[in-house]
């Protein structure tokens, strides 16, 4: 296996193992115990399967089954407590499903690294050695909480993302508005007539101008075709009120 080959297999299987920690992540907050634990379950069923493809490793469900076992048994045990605590009436399914959804992403974040490892050193699912293993897996697991608390912080701040620039483009519309507003009203005070014999055209030609401006607003995309004529309407108002 050449350099580079080996190299773009390691990162496909990063990204494998983590697409499966999110999925195992979103696993963990099934509400009935015995449903997350077999969808984690099938989830790192098939990130093995998965990783085994990238490294063109034999893959058998059965075997595949076995070794997940043997390799994860005290991390479903900590899975599992945190999987008990979903059965205590009123809190149970909001604190252990944010609780094993950690633990289970953990648990499957370790999963991937023991496999990548043992790939990568041109093993294979007949000469896993699940003892040589169960070290690497434990410390993997730690690793694999923080990565989980990463992960999550990461899609919530994705989350809130759209929020915070929806409501800055909504306070932008409305300081813009506020500024030709102003504008009109100072323009429309400096255009004033001084006596009667002064034309009404000045005034005109001040709001003609600033509904221009508005205009050029909406076609830049600054405002839609809806704020665009409520402006235009208070401009209106506003500039033949009294």
């Amino acid at each position: 296996m050449s350099n580079n080959n080996g190299k773009d297999r390691a990162q496909k299987a990063e990204r494998t193992i983590r697409a499966h920690v999110m999925w195992s992540m979103g696993a963990g907050f099934i509400p009935f115990p015995v449903a997350d634990f077999l969808a984690v379950a099938a989830v790192q069923l098939d990130m093995i399967r998965s990783i085994s493809n990238i490294y063109e490793v034999d893959f058998k469900e059965t075997e595949g089954k076995a070794l997940i076992t043997s390799i994860t048994g005290s991390g479903l045990s900590k899975v599992g407590a945190n999987a008990l605590i979903k059965l205590i009436p009123g809190i149970g399914s909001a604190l252990g499903g944010a609780s094993m959804s950690i633990m289970s992403a953990a648990s499957t974040y370790a999963l991937g690294q023991v496999f990548k490892q043992h790939f990568e050193s041109g093993g294979n699912l007949m000469d896993f050695d699940s003892d040589r293993f169960k070290r690497y897996y434990n410390e993997q697991f730690e690793k694999g909480k923080k990565v989980a608390e990463d992960i999550r912080k990461e899609e919530k701040i994705k989350e809130e993302a759209p929020k915070a620039e929806e409501a800055a483009k909504e306070e932008s519309v409305a300081e813009k508005a506020r500024t030709v507003e102003v504008e009109v009203e100072v323009e429309a005070e400096k255009e004033a007539p001084k006596t009667e014999e002064t034309p009404a055209n000045d005034g005109n030609e001040v709001i003609v101008k600033k509904l221009k401006e508005l205009a050029e607003l909406k076609e830049m995309g600054v405002i839609d075709e809806n704020e665009f004529r409520e402006m235009k309407g208070r401009l209106i108002q506003n500039f033949y009120k009294g």
